[in-house]
């Protein structure tokens, strides 16, 4: 493997930014993160607040993260903080851990060379297996992805060193990748993710460059580890602008890659599941920005639920009896790997309990419905119903409305609004066992 060609124009001209022309202060960096950057510092290494943390205090934000940068390598951090915990294979990293709070320290990145292969191996396709090799801070700039995330804040003399323009880009608001696109972007496909997130979230745009080849490039998406592609969704739906983040996914192809199975409705915007899912992301969004609580499980039932309808149905021909074509169709979506994202347990048993109680939502009649009131997951099922109502109207409609009704309602209003109601089954008559006759006494 020869060297890596990421960067196909030579570095621009380095710029080094001093603390007079630039808005970023230390009391715009966390504590934590500042005792790392200080420790470094004061045992002889270079160290530096680096990518998102430094692009965000430049737009005026509050950073989510801060990471560093160093020349340590990962032994020699965790020899100087007894908090550190080393993790990753793909790539090595130190967690500095403060209780809730962690710092993310990476050693300066390399390029690739063939008496490195242990270090650093890239698949057939391009995509980077492994890369833990280690280099100077020059070679680290080449090795960013985008020109707003290659910048550096020198804890030294707290100047900000710019090697590809990024100042430059975050006033122009653009989102530009660094070396030839299509390389990068083979040597981890999740770029193609971050470009629309970072573009999203930063209300940037995309440069042509960086933008033309994502169509094509799409399907490598395909080779992500399913886990890691979850992790992703989390980031670009859960973010507050999930919503206009979707369209742009779909628009670019990278949405189908992640959910194959749902590539055709998502490219017919009046499906029923187009609108379920921008329904469900515009009150995701809504929540998020009001700082209500959210979970992924309800945007993955989301989802994925015209897809158990339509597996309930191929059950339902077969003469399955309802209850157990519901249960076959639930096991048949959620376990089928159809889609390439891996949901975790504590998730997919909460997607499991909100589908299984729709049906139960519909059947009214007697104590049913203060029983279901009763249930853990009523509340998301409930919401999930509004959600589908907004979608299909009608009847389900009608449905939503009478159980938030019942919620409002008191006791005996209660009473009324289930007395109006009855199942679409009529009720069994209890068939009572014959009474023994006595034996006549002797």
């Amino acid at each position: 493997m020869g060297k890596n060609q990421a960067a196909t124009k030579p570095i621009g001209q380095l710029k080094i930014i001093p603390r007079s022309e630039h808005n970023i202060s230390r009391k715009h960096i966390s504590k934590n993160a500042l005792k790392v950057l200080y420790r470094l510092k004061d045992c002889g290494f270079d160290a530096y607040l680096v990518g998102g943390g430094v692009r965000d205090i430049l737009l005026g934000l509050q950073p989510k993260d801060f990471d560093i940068a160093t020349n340590a390598t990962p032994e020699q951090i965790k020899s100087l903080f007894s908090n550190c915990r080393l993790i990753g294979r793909r790539f090595r990293l130190a967690h500095i851990v403060f209780g809730r709070d962690i710092i993310e320290v990476a050693t300066l990145r390399g390029h690739h060379d063939e008496e490195q292969e242990n270090l650093g191996k890239q698949s057939e396709h391009g995509q980077l297996l492994r890369d833990n090799v280690y280099g100077t801070i020059d070679e680290d700039a080449e090795r960013r992805d985008f020109s707003a995330n290659a910048l550096y804040y020198n804890i030294a003399d707290y100047s900000i060193l710019d090697y590809w323009g990024g100042v430059e880009a975050i006033a122009n608001k653009q989102i530009d990748l660094i070396g030839d696109p299509e390389t990068r972007y083979r040597e981890d496909p999740v770029r193609m993710l971050r470009a629309i997130r970072f573009a999203v979230k930063l209300d940037m745009q995309i440069t042509d460059s960086t933008a033309k080849p994502i169509k094509t490039l799409a399907p490598l998406l395909q080779n992500i580890p399913k886990a890691r592609l979850f992790e992703e969704c989390l980031k670009l739906f859960l973010a507050g602008q999930g919503l206009n983040t979707f369209k742009f996914l779909v628009e670019y192809q990278l949405f189908q890659q992640i959910f194959p199975n749902l590539a055709e409705q998502v490219a017919d915007t009046n499906s029923k599941t187009y609108a379920l899912i921008t329904h469900a992301l515009h009150n995701t969004d809504d929540r998020v920005n009001r700082n209500l609580r959210i979970t992924p499980a309800f945007l993955f039932a989301a989802f994925l639920w015209y897809e158990v309808e339509s597996a309930k149905a191929h059950y339902l021909s077969q003469q399955v009896p309802e209850h157990d074509a519901l249960f076959m169709a639930i096991h048949a979506v959620l376990d089928s790997g159809q889609y390439n994202v891996v949901i975790p347990k504590r998730f997919s048993s909460t997607i499991r309990e909100i589908w299984l109680l729709q049906p139960r939502l519909e059947k009214r009649a007697g104590k049913r419905s203060l029983k279901v009131l009763e249930n853990p997951k009523f509340r998301a099922a409930y919401d999930f119903l509004l959600l589908r109502a907004q979608v299909e109207q009608g009847d389900l409609a009608e449905l939503a409305n009478w159980w938030t009704e019942l919620q409002q309602s008191d006791e005996l209003i209660q009473k009324d609004l289930i007395a109006q109601v009855s199942d679409d089954k009529p009720r069994r008559s209890r068939r009572r066992n014959p009474k023994r006759r006595k034996k006549p006494q002797q």
